[in-house]
């Protein structure tokens, strides 16, 4: 066990890492060091990793509480955001997640950030919402959607703040594939087995040679952009 909230469990070469908060899934500072130390025991024991939700909900993104406590308190926490996010698209061990229903803002760029996503088929939400609610999308968030998302619909999911559902959410590049929710996990776990068969070092590399680049620009960037990071407490989370 990770901590209360995350939970982690070798199934074969697969560490099935479980995000469940009882409530949003919001990614706070507990959460997300819960997650950075799955990732470091799935690291020692050579798996790939499997991320899954709670039932309806993946993530609706930040903790809210610390985002609208102060602009240094947002810093922090977005800055510690965009460091897992870059690590677990660099990850040297495949990932995969099962989407269990919403991800929305930082919750989608958990699927950004992933190698294979598995939706949960019904009536849930997937997308940036950030613009909708007056903040503006971190580059890091910008350029994992740049590099996922289709063409056809990165200037309307990533600028535009347009949300879809599972089917929408296919054809725009934050899943690769729909599930009924009472198979969802199996799927997913079929699926990430299948990649922790992928021999190593050649799946390490490839993956170095497809995403380096990026994770290289956006931590040259980091600073800066979290720099540019203001007071969020007259923000209407609702909006």
């Amino acid at each position: 066990m990770a901590s209360d909230k995350v939970h982690y469990e070798l199934v074969d070469k697969v560490a099935v890492v479980r995000l469940d908060d009882g409530k949003a899934n919001a990614l706070s500072h507990e959460v997300i060091d819960g997650l950075n130390r799955c990732l470091d025991r799935a690291e020692r024991e050579a798996a790939a990793v499997l991320l899954v939700g709670r039932d309806r909900r993946l993530s609706g993104g930040f903790d809210l509480n610390t985002m609208l406590s102060g602009p240094e308190a947002a810093r922090k926490l977005v800055t510690a955001g965009a460091e897992l996010m870059l690590r677990l698209y660099g990850f040297s061990r495949p990932v995969v997640v099962a989407c269990t229903g919403h991800a929305l803002a930082a919750g989608a760029v958990l699927l950004l950030a992933a190698d294979l996503r598995i939706g949960t088929s019904g009536d849930f939400k997937v997308g940036l919402n950030e613009v909708s609610i007056q903040m503006t999308l971190p580059i890091f968030a910008m350029e994992l959607a740049r590099a996922r998302l289709s063409k056809r619909h990165f200037t309307g999911a990533a600028t535009q703040a347009r949300i879809y559902d599972p089917e929408g959410a296919k054809d725009a590049g934050f899943l690769d594939a729909t599930a009924p929710a009472e198979s969802l996990y199996s799927t997913a776990l079929e699926q990430a087995r299948r990649l922790a068969a992928l021999p190593d070092p050649a799946f390490r590399n490839t993956k170095e040679n497809e995403r380096g680049a990026i994770i290289r620009f956006v931590r040259e960037t980091l600073a800066t952009d979290m720099a540019a990071i203001t007071d969020l407490r007259q923000v209407d989370q609702h909006g």
